[in-house]
C-alpha cells in the first residue's frame, strides 16, 4: 500500500494512493503519523477503508510525515561515497538531525538560501518507523518499520563544512524532499533487492543499490534505538551513494530552473524544482 499526505484547500489530509489517486481516510485518523502509532498500516485496517477520492493532479504534497518527532540522517553509509569524501572508515554509522521544517514535499521547490550558492543534491532512501522502542535488536529491527520513501538531503555544502558538524548545512528552510509517499514493506519488498538513482536534468548523477549501505537498515534501526527512544512517524534517513555534486570535477550544484530526481525501485520518483528563497520582507 501507498500512503501520502496532501494539501487540499489548505488543509492537510492523508490517504491510501490508487493508481491516479487519493482516497482520504482521516476520518478514521487524523494524520498519517496517529494511523502509524494507532497500528493502522499493520492491522490492515486500512487496506478495506475507503474515502472519498480525489485526483492526484489536484493536490499539492506535503511530506507524507509531516511532523516527526526525530529525523535521524545517517552520513557516510556507501563506500563510494565515502572514498569520494576521503573519509576515514569507522566502525559505527555517522549520524546527525534535521528538523521538520527543513523539508518539503513531492512537486514543491527545494529553496536555495541567499547565503550559499553550493546547493547540493543527496539521493537517499528514508526508513518510517511503525513501532517504537529502545535497544532494539537489529534481529527484530525490521518489524518496526511502518514504511519506505524517497528522501533528497539537499545539503548547503559551504556551510555543512563550516566545522566538522554537518547541521548547520542540513538545516536551511526548504532545502530537503521527502515522498511522494510511504510505501509499506510488503509493497516495497526486500530493501536489498532495489536500487537508487539520482537525475539532475535528466542526467544520471547517482545509482547504487540499497546493499551497498555499510550499515543495513537492520543495524541502522539498533544503533539508533540504543542512544534514543524511536517512536512511530520518526525518520532514518539511510545516507547518499557516490556521485554528489561537490564531489564532481567540476563541481555540479543545484541552480534555480533545475529539476532533481530521486529513484527508488518499488517506490516512485521524488522529484522538485529549485527555485531561490525569497527576499525577507
Amino acid at each position: 500500500m501507498r500512503y501520502a499526505t496532501v494539501l487540499i484547500e489548505g488543509q492537510a489530509r492523508w490517504g491510501r494512493v490508487v493508481d491516479d489517486k487519493i482516497l482520504l481516510l482521516d476520518a478514521l485518523h487524523p494524520t498519517l503519523k496517529a494511523a502509524i502509532a494507532a497500528g493502522a498500516l499493520a492491522s490492515g485496517e486500512l487496506d478495506r477503508a475507503a474515502g472519498e477520492a480525489i485526483d492526484l493532479s489536484a493536490v499539492r504534497f506535503l511530506p507524507p510525515i509531516t511532523e516527526p518527532g526525530k529525523i535521524l540522517c545517517i552520513g557516510l553509509n556507501y563506500e563510494n561515497h565515502r572514498r569520494e569524501t576521503g573519509r576515514a572508515e569507522v566502525a559505527h554509522p555517522t549520524v546527525f538531525t534535521r528538523f521538520p521544517d527543513s523539508q518539503v514535499g513531492h512537486e514543491a521547490a527545494i529553496l536555495r538560501p541567499p547565503e550559499s550558492i553550493k546547493l547540493d543534491y543527496e539521493g537517499e532512501l528514508a526508513v518510517v518507523i511503525g513501532k517504537g522502542g529502545r535497544r532494539i535488536a537489529a534481529v527484530d529491527a525490521l518489524d518496526h518499520i511502518a514504511g519506505y520513501s524517497c528522501y533528497n538531503d539537499g545539503s548547503v555544502r559551504d556551510w555543512q563544512a563550516h566545522t566538522i558538524q554537518f547541521t548547520p548545512g542540513k538545516n536551511f528552510p526548504q532545502t530537503g524532499a521527502f515522498g511522494p509517499w510511504l510505501v509499506t514493506p510488503d509493497e516495497f519488498g526486500p530493501p536489498a533487492t532495489q536500487t537508487l538513482q539520482t537525475r539532475l536534468n535528466g542526467q544520471v548523477m547517482q545509482h547504487a543499490r540499497l546493499a551497498d549501505m555499510i550499515f543495513p537498515i537492520d543495524q541502522l534501526i539498533a544503533y539508533c534505538s540504543t542512544f534514543t527512544p524511536i517512536a512511530p512517524g520518526d525518520v532514518i534517513v539511510t545516507g547518499t551513494p557516490g556521485g554528489v555534486g561537490a564531489k564532481r570535477d567540476p563541481q555540479v550544484f543545484m541552480k534555480p530552473g533545475d529539476t532533481v530526481e530521486i529513484e527508488i525501485d518499488g517506490i516512485g520518483v521524488l522529484a522538485n524544482v529549485i527555485a531561490d528563497e525569497p527576499a525577507a520582507n
